[in-house]
């Protein structure tokens, strides 16, 4: 069985649009945080993605690339419009595609999770929770959303980017219309599934027809917010038979929401992959290629998951800033499991500080941190957005805040 599955990890993977991924391992959207503050990329970034498609890595997907400043997650998000600065994005690019990798910008756009202190934070309701304010999109707005995303796709085809990802998972916009914890409406966008993932549809076809039929196109799902009163796996599986109508190129299966009072996914305890089940439901309800994200740790998992055919892509992400070469190895047979770190009683956001600060690490070549560096790291963490806030809001001060 080991030689054929990892026969298996080397297989190319032929998308619906044509596009061939070399292999079957990718790094899933994280927040590397990483941008200059003014949208645009850092050579620290730059240097980042070159280094994990050395690695071997199939695709990176580069995670939160705003179509406008104004619903950016951080203040170290991309921003992909007319104004960024296309040469810096062009060398990203192409640093992503080093030894035949893609490189992804995965568009998002936070709406309610918008940052506030860069922000004016608008989902599809109003809401006035502790840990959550947001004001409603108008119905206006919703309408300008399609246009939106299919303008940033297209600037992604023609910087040089391999593909783009929708980011409709994790309490993000598109999963905000997706989830009733959300979304309050009693419009066309609100209400009933149908109506809730109206905006998500939408947005598809707009890109598609933007980026015309031989760009690859993927969308982040979750398969259930994992909150009681959110989106829940039999409306996510009903949401993805509606997607094998698509063009959709690759379905990336992951979980959780940064709702106020949710878990993170990524915190969890658990031995294997979180939403290989789902996966293996979700495989009757279409053909289209699926990606599984969350809790890989070993060599094992990740060709049962693609042997057992409940997986076409395996999603990494934290294992690759715990371990950048992770894939050469496994595509090798090597290094079975990368070693995590673990911490004593971590406060709120403080490991997901601790491993973006590492990013930042293996960005520059420096030694790794140690768990015990985590105070220190979120200090680091936390100091280096206030001063981009700064910048971000210095620098895009003067545009209007439309959708």
């Amino acid at each position: 069985m080991s030689n054929r599955t990892q026969s298996l990890l080397h297989q190319p993977l032929i998308l619906p649009c044509g596009v061939t991924l070399k292999n079957r391992i990718a790094k899933s959207a994280m927040s590397d945080s990483l941008g200059d503050g003014k949208g645009n990329p850092s050579d620290d970034q730059i240097k980042l993605y070159e280094r994990w498609a050395t690695g071997g890595l199939a695709l990176s997907i580069i995670g939160e690339v705003q179509g406008t400043p104004h619903f950016a997650e951080k203040p170290g998000n991309l921003v992909l419009n007319d104004q960024s600065d296309f040469a810096y994005l062009r060398k990203l690019a192409q640093a992503g595609a080093t030894n035949d990798a893609h490189l992804w910008p995965q568009l998002g756009h936070a709406g309610a999770m918008a940052d506030a202190p860069i922000s004016s934070p608008k989902g599809p309701s109003r809401l006035d929770l502790p840990g959550l304010k947001c004001d409603a999109l108008s119905l206006d707005e919703i309408h300008a959303l399609p246009a939106e995303f299919a303008h940033t796709a297209n600037l992604a085809k023609q910087l040089g980017f391999g593909g783009v990802e929708l980011h409709a998972a994790h309490g993000f916009l598109l999963n905000q219309f997706l989830s009733p914890l959300f979304n309050k409406r009693e419009d066309a966008y609100g209400g009933s599934l149908q109506n809730r993932m109206r905006l998500l549809l939408e947005v598809i076809s707009a890109v598609r027809d933007s980026v015309g039929p031989d760009f690859p196109v993927g969308i982040k799902l979750n398969a259930t917010d994992q909150l009681e009163g959110g989106f829940a796996e039999d409306e996510s599986l009903e949401v993805i038979a509606a997607l094998d109508k698509t063009t959709i190129d690759l379905i990336d299966v992951s979980g959780g929401t940064y709702f106020p009072g949710a878990a993170s996914s990524s915190d969890r305890a658990g031995s294997g992959a979180y939403f290989l089940d789902f996966a293996e439901r979700a495989r009757a309800k279409t053909n289209i290629p699926l990606m599984v994200t969350g809790g890989f740790k070993t060599l094992g998992q990740a060709k049962s998951a693609i042997a057992e055919g409940k997986a076409d892509l395996v999603g990494l992400a934290r294992a690759l800033v715990v371990d950048p070469e992770l894939p050469s190895f496994w595509l090798s047979d090597q290094r079975d499991e990368p070693q995590f770190p673990r911490f004593k009683n971590p406060p709120e956001g403080g490991v997901t500080a601790w491993y973006t600060m590492q990013v930042t690490r293996i960005a520059r070549g420096e030694d790794a941190l140690e768990p015990d560096d985590l105070d220190e790291a979120i200090a680091a963490y936390e100091a280096r957005d206030e001063v981009r806030r700064e910048v971000w809001n210095s620098h895009f001060s003067g545009i209007s805040r439309a959708t």
